[in-house]
């Protein structure tokens, strides 16, 4: 298992239960726990959890969150969807997210590989790797401590329920940024109707975000495919790339692929 599967692992742990004891995640990883020891250092100085003595904790502005009870579904599906959309992210990329748990995972799987590039290139201090706009307040606050990322916050009224800034004022700022990529989190995709979520005001600012963006990625679960939601999105015409787990139906990729869109499953 590599540093990057093991941190992955790590995190997911830590977002079911809340602790990590060493000796326990030593044993689930199959490492020595010196190994666990310094996989928390490290994990701890990008402010992903907080450091114990014998463990760990969820870092507070990390999971104590609203939605904090979804953390717990198709947890291992997000982590690897994540990653993969991390993947699809360049160096240099402005990317805009709206809310959510799954886009949450990819902010912080951007944040495993901007802390790995950056202790590749020997550098403590070398400005920005990414510009993310988000309108989820959690994810800008995950980010905005580390110096690898321009946090580009929308404002507008915060919907307690997804900590997600809804409204003109979000719509505002949105109509004057343009962005590289538009990594989305759904509710709902439906051959006939598009990419939905349940609420109107969320779909609209999602749809903004799939406007200003010259690439648009769906990051969701399998269990959103096929099923349809109250407030629609935009078509599947304007979407690029669908990341999603292995659970997805022959079918239903088939007819993705002749919608023109690339389907990663992993």
């Amino acid at each position: 298992m590599s540093k990057q599967e093991r941190w992955s692992k790590l995190l997911e742990l830590l977002a079911v239960d809340g602790k990590l004891d060493v000796e326990e995640a030593a044993a689930s990883v199959t490492v020595s726990p010196a190994t666990i020891r310094r996989d928390l250092d490290e994990l701890a100085e990008q402010k992903l959890l907080v450091r114990t003595r014998g463990g760990a904790i969820a870092h507070g502005v990390s999971y104590e969150l609203p939605l904090r009870y979804k953390s717990a579904r198709r947890v291992s599906e997000k982590q690897r969807i994540a990653g993969a959309v991390a993947d699809l992210l360049g160096e240099g990329d402005v990317i805009g997210f709206n809310g959510g748990t799954t886009t949450t995972e990819v902010a912080r799987a951007l944040v495993l590989r901007a802390g790995g590039r950056t202790a590749e290139r020997g550098e403590s201090s070398s400005g920005p790797l990414y510009t993310v706009v988000t309108n989820a307040l959690n994810i800008a606050g995950e980010l905005a401590v580390r110096p690898q990322f321009k946090i580009v916050v929308t404002g507008g009224v915060a919907r307690p329920q997804t900590y997600e800034l809804v409204g003109p004022l979000t719509e505002g700022v949105l109509n004057q940024v343009v962005l590289d990529v538009a990594v989305l989190g759904v509710d709902g995709v439906d051959p006939q109707f598009g990419v939905m979520t349940h609420h109107e005001d969320e779909a609209g600012i999602s749809r903004l975000f799939a406007e200003r963006a010259r690439k648009v990625i769906l990051a969701t679960d399998s269990s959103k495919m096929g099923t349809r939601a109250f407030a629609r999105i935009c078509g599947l015409d304007r979407v690029d790339v669908l990341v999603t787990d292995t659970g997805l139906a022959p079918d239903m990729a088939a007819r993705l692929t002749e919608a023109g869109i690339e389907v990663v499953s992993v």
